[in-house]
């Protein structure tokens, strides 16, 4: 008898021990009560609507100010003065700012997500016609899989400028009344030499990546691209548009259709553009309630990470610069303080990780692969092989944010992209390190990832947001020098 109390003992002390010493994944159901569930599932509602009212970014934009204008945030370039502010960069990049109770020089709270994702762009001179059909010329925007474009629905977005100055937006494909577009694929009883017999890489080529607009004629038989010239009548008449105002034009062509719960369950959403909108919608929700926090935080919403964070709307661009030397001034501070207090600063950038596919274990490190339903994950590092082009996270502010994450009741999980040989990918944090402020990425898991189908779990979109508030409400300095 005293023999099975003595292993009962021990048994509970083993367990004890487990629990005190072993890191075990904690599953966000599984840790959140009923009054947080049902928040995750009401936050979910208002992301679905930001996917679908942001598809490109320039709709991203144009939502984020009218969010934060409808929260009383003012323009900081028109000189409106204010505590809150926004700065709106050529339409296509915008940032959010509230400023703290500590002079700037102390530091700033900074979440820089990006609103760009994968996608066809149009050509210059897009508009063609081949076997009585009018097709639009593309040219894929972003890391795609290009086969995943190919006999589904897509629909055009962005903007045209006329020859006489005039903006035309164009939207078309996302209301159910209006016509779709689509690139076309082969039937696969000929498509075993072409494509089935074909690496993927060489299978699907990017120059048939061609979008099926339209096959009325106008004339008679004799009449030169007579269906191209009946296209070109519709776009004159209903927009005012000609072929010469597509050169200046920046037109998207996106997957139709909006975001959607999915599973029986409804625990998860998919749609497109996820990446990294996810991220930028947790930004904009935790910094909008935001009053007369500690430090001045801010949301930077950047626009060209998916082609490596070039061009002037880019994280690589001076705009970081030119916000911290205006809150300077606006504070009656030297803009020359503006090294000194990115030196000082703390930041996350804030993008996805791949989660764990089940289906292709082979790709992933288990014991470090981020899991769909376990939270926020921080990746400490990101980069290929041998950590090239990332940015690694010093070891203490790591531990600063896993400190703040646990008193805030943030679920996390710690992850890496893929085994080391197999690939690997980048963020903007390497971008805004070189100004010496503390980064790290920080975003949820998503599965199809780049693809126009992805999916995240509602629990880990809601954590990421959790995350985000937390890190711009927290009160004391980074203990890193």
């Amino acid at each position: 008898m005293a023999e099975n109390a003595d292993k009962e003992q021990l048994k509970e002390q083993l367990e004890q021990l487990r629990e005190r010493l072993m890191v075990a994944p904690r599953l966000v159901w599984d840790q959140v009560d009923e009054a947080e569930r049902q928040a995750i599932m009401t936050y979910a509602e208002g992301y679905k609507n930001f996917l679908n009212a942001a598809k490109t970014e320039r709709q991203a934009v144009r939502e984020i100010q009218r969010r934060a204008r409808q929260a009383g945030f003012v323009d900081l370039a028109a000189d409106e003065s204010g505590p809150r502010c926004y700065y709106n960069y050529k339409g296509k990049t915008i940032a959010l700012m509230v400023q703290g109770k500590r002079p700037l020089p102390e530091g700033l709270r900074v979440v820089a997500a990006h609103i760009d994702s994968p996608r066809l762009d149009l050509k210059q001179y897009p508009l063609y016609e081949d076997t009585d059909l009018v097709f639009l010329k593309t040219h894929y925007y972003g890391g795609i899989k290009k086969y995943q474009w190919l006999a589904r629905p897509l629909a055009l977005h962005g903007v045209v400028l006329k020859a006489d100055g005039g903006l035309v937006e164009l939207k078309v494909g996302e209301d159910p009344a209006e016509p779709v577009f689509t690139v076309l694929d082969l039937l696969p009883h000929l498509a075993k030499k072409v494509q089935m017999d074909k690496k993927v890489t060489e299978a699907f080529e990017g120059e048939k990546l061609n979008v099926l607009v339209g096959s009325l004629p106008i004339g008679e038989k004799d009449t030169k691209e007579r269906f191209k010239l009946n296209l070109l009548r519709f776009l004159e008449d209903t927009y005012g548009i000609r072929e010469e105002d597509l050169v200046s034009a920046e037109l998207e062509v996106v997957p139709a259709g909006p975001a959607r719960d999915l599973g029986w369950d409804r625990s998860l959403v998919a749609g497109y553009g996820q990446d990294d909108r996810s991220c930028a919608y947790a930004a904009l929700e935790a910094i909008l309630p935001l009053a007369d926090p500690e430090h001045t935080c801010l949301a930077l919403f950047y626009d060209k990470e998916e082609i490596g964070s070039d061009g002037n709307t880019s994280a690589k661009s001076c705009l970081l610069e030119e916000l911290v030397e205006l809150l300077l001034e606006r504070q009656g501070l030297s803009p020359q303080l503006r090294r000194r207090t990115l030196m000082a600063s703390r930041a996350i950038s804030a993008d996805v990780t791949g989660a764990l596919d089940p289906d292709y274990p082979e790709v992933h490190e288990k014991r470090n692969a981020a899991r769909l339903g376990y939270g926020v994950s921080l990746t400490k590092y990101t980069g290929h092989g041998g950590k090239y082009m990332a940015n690694d996270a010093h070891a203490e502010y790591l531990a600063w944010l896993r400190r703040i994450f646990n008193e805030g009741g943030v679920i996390w999980q710690a992850a890496h992209l893929g085994k080391v040989d197999e690939g690997g990918g980048g963020t903007i944090a390497k971008y805004l390190a070189v100004h010496g402020l503390e980064i790290i990425d920080c975003g949820p898991p998503l599965l199809s990832m780049h693809s126009p189908w992805e999916v995240a779990s509602k629990a880990d979109v809601y954590m990421t947001y959790k995350a985000y508030r937390t890190f711009y409400l927290s009160r004391e300095p980074s203990t890193v020098r």
